[in-house]
């Protein structure tokens, strides 16, 4: 069984090596002085100009131990070993076996292929599988790069080099810092596979865990929740693409990018983000973050985009753009439409496609809202065309106005004080002295202002105006609900992870626009008569 198994381990060798463990010899070709000594009878001693020469591989020398029985010899000063024009290997000496195709360099060890340079104190290089390996420290130099490690390897024919043991590279451009590193000298490529550390010289951060690094573009691939650092932002991603160049990072799978400098955070199943402008896009169960209060404001969107004006400097600001399927919440607030615009600037939010506010127990809704803040709190809402306010009083009752538009103010997050202009329509209930009867007024007027204090109806203007009162239980059916009323608690958010349900309104709520009149468009019929058709 012995001898079937080192059979077999022999015939599983290359062709080549099978012969080279038999026939290949090293050969002398030169050297000035040549002769034997007592002490170490087996070997030839040569100085001055040595040169030997092994299936393709030649070796120069000061003087070396040629050890022809072996196969082997040692050679000191000034070594040189070199295969064909590619790749070279020098040391102060250096243990060359025949038979194992071994070189062990020892002493300013510099292994050269191409464009490359690796030097330690110590190195092993296998003929066989061609791998240089060092134990002791090495750094490998290659264009710009520089890396070292404690242990490392590496391979000419597959221009692969492996690190491990507090690996370095340094670059003009950044600096990497690894436990495990592979590098490619034929591409300049850093391949990651442990947690890995990369800074640059404008201050960004990257980190990660798995991927690779492309030193010459500057790119980086990074796998397994790596994120990038810069200024006071970081985007993080189960997938992360950097062009340092171009200052763009692309993020994917569970991906946030925070800003904590102006407090505020993008999320979504993909990010898009650029350095020198500030704009970013997210998509895939996107939402966009505001925490600079005590609450924290949600907005998603199928898509949304942020832009930024006057980057670095003392007045930069920024505008967010949200398309399709638009969803808010915040403890005291909360909205749905279509698409929205927040100008940050104008402190201005802008909703558009059936938008809905709530605020408690408020509901407002209309074709277009627009929300006005003071250092991001509410200060007034604009409801243009076919507004509406509604506050819920009890199961069947709910204090209604409908305008052409409408204005409501708040104060300390609640509001304040209400206007509509324009076709007004009021129902309101309210209590009897003595509390113990319900009664409803139903109003038509031109203008009204509503003031509120303590959640409660203070005080009432509306100039002249047409208006009945009604008992709770002789209320018409079609005095106890405006025409366009319409309760959408199927559709408000109820906390922050519902704002990814989308829920629309029925059909026979939506708003339809309503028209404008325009002037006629007038065509010209006879342009040397002068004279138009209408």
């Amino acid at each position: 069984m012995l001898l079937v198994g080192i059979l077999c381990l022999f015939l599983s060798l290359p062709v080549g090596a099978q012969k080279r463990r038999t026939d290949s010899r090293i050969y002398l070709i030169h050297s000035d002085l040549l002769y034997k000594t007592p002490r170490d009878p087996h070997a030839e001693i040569l100085v001055g100009n040595v040169r030997l020469s092994h299936e393709g591989v030649y070796l120069d020398c000061d003087s070396a131990r040629f050890y022809r029985e072996d196969n082997s010899f040692d050679a000191y000063g000034h070594v040189k070993m070199v295969q064909g024009d590619t790749l070279s290997l020098k040391g102060d000496s250096l243990f060359y076996d025949g038979y194992a195709l071994q070189a062990h360099a020892r002493g300013n060890v510099v292994l050269t292929h191409r464009k490359s340079r690796l030097l330690t104190n110590k190195l092993d290089y296998d003929r066989m599988y061609g791998v240089g390996m060092y134990i002791d420290g090495g750094t490998l130099y290659d264009g710009d790069n520089e890396l070292n490690s404690n242990w490392g390897q590496y391979t000419p024919s597959t221009h692969e080099a492996f690190f491990t043991d507090n690996v370095t590279l340094k670059n003009p451009k950044f600096n990497l810092v690894s436990d495990t590193l592979y590098y490619y000298t034929d591409t300049e490529v850093a391949q990651i596979v442990t947690p890995t550390n990369i800074t640059t010289n404008d201050g960004t951060f990257v980190y990660g865990q798995a991927g690779n690094y492309d030193t010459k573009q500057a790119k980086a691939y990074l796998l397994n929740r790596s994120y990038i650092i810069k200024d006071m932002r970081r985007i993080e991603g189960d997938s992360l693409n950097y062009d340092k160049e171009r200052g763009i990072s692309e993020a994917f799978g569970d991906v946030i990018l925070t800003d904590d400098e102006n407090m505020c955070a993008l999320k979504g199943d993909y990010c898009w983000y650029e350095d020198s402008t500030g704009n970013a896009l997210a998509t895939g169960r996107a939402v966009a973050m505001e925490y600079s209060e005590q609450d924290t404001l949600y907005v998603h969107a199928d898509t949304l985009r942020m832009y930024t004006f006057n980057m670095n400097t003392d007045s930069v600001y920024r505008n967010l753009h949200a398309y399709k399927r638009v969803r808010i919440f915040r403890n005291d607030i909360q909205a749905v439409c279509d698409s929205l615009v927040s100008l940050q600037l104008d402190s201005c939010t802008y909703m558009y496609g059936q938008p809905i506010l709530w605020n408690e127990e408020q509901q407002v809704f209309g074709e277009e809202i627009r929300i006005y803040n003071i250092e991001d709190k509410i200060d007034w809402v604009h409801i243009l065309r076919q507004a509406m306010t509604i506050e819920k009083v009890d199961s069947v009752s709910y204090n209604q106005v409908a305008a052409k538009e409408m204005m409501c103010f708040f104060k300390d997050g609640e509001i304040e004080h209400n206007e509509a202009h324009g076709n007004v329509y009021v129902v309101y209930f309210f209590d009897e002295d003595d509390g113990n009867r319900l009664l409803m007024n139903y109003t038509e007027t031109t203008d009204l202002s509503i003031f509120m204090k303590e959640r409660k109806v203070e005080k009432i203007w509306m100039p002249s105006s047409q208006g009945t009162m009604y008992p709770a239980l002789k209320i018409p059916n079609e005095k106890r609900y405006l025409s366009n009323f319409a309760w959408f608690d199927y559709i408000r958010p109820l906390n922050k992870d519902d704002i990814f349900e989308w829920r629309g309104k029925d059909s026979k709520n939506i708003l339809k626009a309503s028209q404008t009149r325009v002037a006629p468009i007038q065509k010209l019929s006879n342009v040397k008569t002068g004279k138009f058709d209408k």
